[in-house]
């Protein structure tokens, strides 16, 4: 099931509610991370794309912070982080 925003907070586990917050911090960020870039590649006038370029960095920044404070809270995403990055070097060789 895709999520849903914004959220039925009285259906979230209370012990999970945290990472649940930070989590709709981040799909909001990396949509807007989509839209500018997408945005960006639209438009010919430079001075715009560079525009929403930089917006989009920041956003990205956005996503590192709302990570970071997840990480600090989800121990299970701390590994599963952890086997993803090894299953990947497994499979590039990188």
């Amino acid at each position: 099931m895709l999520s849903q925003i914004p959220v039925d907070f009285s259906k979230i586990n209370k012990e999970a509610l945290d990472q649940e917050i930070l989590r709709i911090g981040m799909i909001a960020e990396l949509d807007a991370i989509n839209l500018y870039e997408q945005l960006a590649a639209l438009t010919s006038n430079k001075d715009i794309k560079k525009v929403f370029l930089d917006i989009a960095k920041e956003e990205k920044t956005h996503v590192a912070e709302f990570q970071t404070m997840l990480l600090r809270l989800d121990a299970e995403q701390v590994a599963e982080m952890a086997h993803g990055k090894k299953e990947v070097k497994e499979l590039t060789g990188k």
